[in-house]
């Protein structure tokens, strides 16, 4: 998987021209990912702001606003993709315009039988 980080400072330091750039890339990188029978998934995320975290201590349920993580950056989006290796998908993550600004994580999935990759 490959998960988008962002920043509203990040974000709102981008101009029209470089917002714009990485949206033509994200479409770029889907056709091919989708041509290569690769993509199994993409999507962007709402607003940290709408965020809900759910935790269960004791029995008692706890819901708070926002990510659970004290941190500046949050997870933006996500790329779900077939990959022969770890090293084709950090080359796959090297190319998404969103680690020019900020990261991009590679994480393999794991299914019942365990790690991958």
């Amino acid at each position: 998987m490959l998960l988008i980080y962002s920043n509203p400072e990040s974000w709102a330091g981008l101009s029209a021209e470089q917002r714009d750039g990485l949206a033509r890339s994200h479409e770029e990188l889907s056709r091919e990912l989708t041509e290569r029978g690769m993509l199994v998934s993409a999507a962007g995320l709402a607003d940290p702001i709408t965020t809900r975290t759910v935790m269960i201590r004791d029995d008692t349920r706890t819901t708070t606003d926002g990510p659970y993580a004290e941190a500046k950056e949050h997870l933006a989006g996500f790329y779900l993709v077939e990959c022969d290796t770890i090293d084709e998908a950090i080359d796959y993550a090297a190319r998404m315009p969103d680690a020019k600004y900020l990261a991009v994580e590679v994480r393999p999935v794991m299914d019942n039988s365990g790690l991958e990759m």
